[in-house]
């Protein structure tokens, strides 16, 4: 597994840096060498977060943890992206046939075999810029809105970040 460790508002120790390999030999294990994982490490006033982010196979797996300490936030971070992994062990299994996967260790961990959909809602998409979406998102007081961004006349989606910020989802050839 290629590992790329950035630090945000901070500078990784190299101590941290040797903990980061170390955890990710855990996760490492399920997937073939090919695979690329991003570690980001932002320090702030009162807390430490890590974002884990690995690419294989075609699929995307994260993770992100708060603490008040940055080892303790990793520690979380690779537990979280490894129960995030077994939990989705068969449907990840049957998605990813190719090398890029390999098999699952065995461990006590309860499988989500079925998804529940609950609910589906129709929505118009009209076009607006990204201004308007986040300020139409907030007057909703939601999560989330989906609209046509204006710029490009694609369906995008603007949604609010978990440090405060907003993110905007649109779509791509890839």
């Amino acid at each position: 597994m290629n590992i790329t460790i950035i630090g945000r508002k901070c500078t990784p120790r190299d101590a941290f840096k040797e903990k980061a390999e170390k955890k990710l030999a855990k996760v490492d294990k399920f997937f073939a060498s090919e695979a690329d994982a991003k570690i980001t490490a932002t320090v702030e006033k009162s807390y430490q977060t890590v974002e884990i982010t690995v690419n294989a196979g075609g699929m995307v797996f994260r993770a992100q943890e708060k603490a008040d300490t940055i080892d303790d936030a990793l520690d979380n971070c690779v537990d979280n992206l490894i129960r995030r992994i077994r939990k989705n062990k068969t449907k990840l299994e049957k998605r990813l046939k190719d090398a890029s996967f390999d098999s699952f260790p065995e461990e006590d961990v309860a499988e989500e075999t079925e998804f529940e959909l609950v609910r589906t809602k129709a929505v118009s998409v009209k076009p607006q810029s990204v201004e308007e979406a986040i300020l139409q998102m907030n007057m909703l007081g939601h999560e989330f809105y989906m609209f046509t961004n204006s710029a490009t006349d694609l369906i995008s989606l603007v949604y609010r970040r978990t440090d405060g910020g907003y993110g905007l989802l649109e779509p791509s050839a890839d």
